[in-house]
């Protein structure tokens, strides 16, 4: 990828998922960004979306493209919302290891929050694919019907 800031990694698991060389439940995809399901789920639901432009962190990022990934988050956390009913939704978003980032392409995590369900040490259970899809068709659907 041209055009890369210079702490960026182009073979990073992301960067890979947006040139279709690795496997993604993927929620929505636009010309500018891209919602997934997280491999390692904190919770049913837990949905990573990614900028297409390539960035480390929110600091290299355009603010238009900027724009673009929180109006798509915002959409990702109604659809979580709506589909799997949390009484909280939690929005997270990283910037560099000591933050505790461990993929270095700049996403945001929607992950729903339910009373009596703790959330998963994150990297630690990969969910099964057929459930990630089922959310993912699940969330698509929901998408269909928020502006």
């Amino acid at each position: 990828m041209s055009g890369e800031p210079p702490n960026y990694d182009p073979d990073n698991p992301f960067a890979k998922i947006l040139r279709g060389e690795a496997r993604a439940h993927v929620v929505h995809q636009d010309d500018h960004c891209m919602a997934f399901m997280d491999l390692m789920p904190q919770t049913p639901g837990h949905t990573l979306i990614i900028p297409r432009t390539p960035a480390a962190e929110i600091f290299e990022l355009p603010a238009n493209d900027l724009a673009q990934v929180i109006g798509l988050t915002q959409r990702i956390a109604k659809a979580v919302r709506q589909v799997f009913e949390p009484p909280g939704v939690m929005i997270v978003q990283l910037n560099g290891a000591l933050a505790g980032q461990t993929v270095f392409h700049l996403h945001f995590h929607v992950i729903p929050r339910f009373e009596g369900l703790d959330m998963k040490m994150h990297a630690r259970v990969v969910e099964h694919p057929d459930v990630l899809d089922g959310h993912a068709e699940r969330l698509h659907e929901a998408l269909r019907h928020i502006p």
